[in-house]
């Protein structure tokens, strides 16, 4: 018997998603777009299995504003176990040594100065970037180590919430490109103790923050109850995650000829810089960028209903 081919929905937003502990952020996104039945999806970077929390999830029209949300700056909550190094700085990994912890609060304390404001860091084998092509963790699962250049991050905030035993949570803001792991790593040889990531919770990505995630469990409840339209509620608008650009406002005619491809002006728009455009019923039509010459010129639009 031929299986009936699902006909996907045409559904356009962003799920906040807290992402779960153990699955991948493709596994997330895949599980939910089943749940809400979309056309198209794709999420804003990876968390690692073994993080949770803000997790925003595009779909439909929303997907060609994602990289946006990637190059956003994100914070977390992460506890970091000391006097013990792995091969991957989580709790993935081998172990690779075991130190006496000498260190207590004051001691980290003193040594977080170090890891604010601008810094480097070399990217770990164990992550996504690539070499010749290949994903540097699957070099590494091969036993292979090359050379990394390190890289500039920033770091905003960097506060020690709390010490129990030989275990310390931090609250991190930083900038995109930014490895938690590595952070714990280098203030663990800091501390002559060395350690790793035993837990890590992104509590912000970009605008979002965890209060205004939705769990797993709660959008899969909302399936069971009235079917994949149930999760419509949860769809934050397709420019959500540009609410801090500065917004213009096109008359219909000027909406019309910049919805067809050409640079138009606006009045009171800003002298530079990237802009969220909304036509003369207020409805968003997409991103634009001003040119020299004041005109707006259309960067990514909205596809017309």
């Amino acid at each position: 018997m031929a299986q009936v081919k699902r006909i996907r929905r045409d559904v356009s937003g962003i799920i906040l998603l807290d992402k779960p502990l153990g699955l991948t952020s493709n596994a997330a996104l895949q599980k939910v777009r089943w749940l809400l039945n979309a056309q198209k999806a794709g999420h804003t970077g990876s968390l690692d299995p073994l993080a949770t929390g803000v997790l925003p999830l595009c779909f439909g029209e929303a997907t060609k504003f994602s990289q946006y949300l990637l190059d956003a700056d994100k914070a977390y909550h992460t506890q970091m176990q000391l006097g013990v190094t792995t091969t991957t700085a989580d709790a993935e990994g081998e172990v690779l040594q075991r130190r006496e912890v000498t260190a207590g609060r004051a001691d980290i304390e003193a040594n977080l100065p170090a890891f604010r404001g601008q810094i480097r860091q070399i990217p770990p084998m164990y992550s996504a970037l690539k070499r010749d092509g290949q994903p540097l963790y699957k070099l590494a699962r091969a036993g292979e180590v090359v050379e990394r250049e390190a890289r500039s991050v920033t770091i905003a905030s960097l506060e020690l919430l709390a010490v129990e035993g030989t275990t310390a949570t931090l609250a991190v803001s930083c900038s995109k490109g930014t490895y938690i792991r590595t952070l714990v790593e280098d203030l663990g040889e800091r501390l002559g103790c060395g350690a790793y990531v035993a837990q890590l919770r992104r509590t912000q990505a970009g605008p979002f923050s965890l209060p205004q995630a939705v769990t797993l469990q709660a959008l899969e409840a909302a399936h069971a109850e009235g079917g994949s339209e149930a999760l419509d509620r949860f769809l934050l608008p397709a420019d959500s995650g540009l609410l801090s650009w500065p917004a213009v406002q096109f008359s219909e005619h000027s909406s019309y000829y910049w919805l067809h491809g050409q640079p138009v002006r606006a009045p009171q728009a800003p002298a530079f810089g990237m802009v969220r455009v909304q036509d003369h019923t207020g409805r968003f039509i997409g991103i634009g960028e001003v040119a020299e010459d004041g005109r707006i010129a259309p960067r990514r639009l909205i596809r017309s209903e």
